[in-house]
């Protein structure tokens, strides 16, 4: 061997490595910490999927009001009008916006993350980074568009306050972090379950609008918990989002019920929900690319 090539090779065996990437080799193996150290590359990914919705359109990030608004205006007029479902002395108008905001930041997490693998296979196949990333930059970027949209509702509360509404906000807001922290992770846990199944089976992501628009009717968003018949009660309350919106309601509203005890199954359910999501999505992430 050369002296040149006796340099070269211990020059290599004396440089230590910033990142070393191996096979993942069993479930458990989740490597979370590596998140972290791709916090830039997350940080890249929220920007891109917040200014890419509305990119090139006249409106612009209006729509991020307009939205809720329109939304709002054709539940108050089919459900508050025509169906004349109740409101807990509500406005129908405010009644209808405070589920129309939580309810909509649960479904975006959820149809969004449910696409992961199939949407960002070529960015996937490319590149090596932790594919966690995707789905988390999902929950912060939609957590952007539901602070835009909550400040919305907040100002319009304040509006119907001044008007001399029965409306009002209560020491529960303080919840308001921990509640928004529990449908991110319903959102993120059934999201990427989803994902993880649709990478074999690519009929579930023709399924999962679908399944969500049925899931806002078995949830208190355009109907409050009071008016539920007491024989469809317990089934409602099994839906884990029902204590989250009844509670977030009654924190700004002063209407609706918190329970503790149901906020509590709410956050188990999560946990489970999210460990078993993140153990299959850690599964199927090392194979994927020879089925999508």
């Amino acid at each position: 061997m050369s002296p040149l090539s006796d340099a070269v090779t211990h020059q290599t065996d004396q440089m230590e490595w910033s990142l070393i990437i191996r096979p993942k080799r069993n479930w458990f193996d989740l490597r979370l910490a590596e998140l972290w150290c791709y916090r830039d590359l997350v940080t890249l990914f929220v920007r891109r999927d917040f200014v890419a919705v509305y990119k090139q359109t006249i409106l612009g990030p209006l729509w991020y009001l307009i939205q809720p608004l329109l939304t709002t205006l054709v539940f108050t007029v089919i459900f508050g009008k025509i169906a004349n479902l109740p409101t807990d002395g509500l406005p129908p108008f405010l009644f209808y916006l405070s589920g129309t905001v939580i309810w909509a930041y649960f479904a975006e997490c959820l149809n969004k993350t449910s696409q992961t693998f199939i949407t960002n296979a070529q960015l996937f196949g490319k590149v090596y980074f932790p594919r966690l990333a995707v789905p988390i930059s999902i929950l912060l970027s939609n957590l952007v568009t539901f602070a835009i949209q909550f400040a919305l509702f907040l100002a319009l509360a304040a509006y119907f306050w001044v008007q001399g509404s029965a409306a009002q906000a209560n020491i529960w807001v303080l919840l308001t972090p921990l509640l928004l922290l529990m449908m991110a992770g319903l959102g993120l846990g059934f999201g990427i379950i989803v994902s993880s199944l649709t990478t074999r089976y690519r009929d579930l992501r023709f399924l999962v609008t679908f399944g969500v628009q049925l899931w806002m009717y078995a949830s208190p968003v355009i109907y409050p918990m009071s008016a539920v018949p007491e024989r469809l009660r317990p089934l409602i309350q099994a839906n884990p989002v029902t204590p989250i919106v009844e509670a977030l309601r009654y924190a700004f509203l002063g209407a609706g019920t918190l329970s503790i005890p149901n906020l509590l199954y709410s956050f188990a359910f999560m946990v489970v929900v999210l460990l078993i999501g993140t153990l299959i999505f850690n599964r199927v992430e090392a194979t994927f690319m020879d089925t999508v």
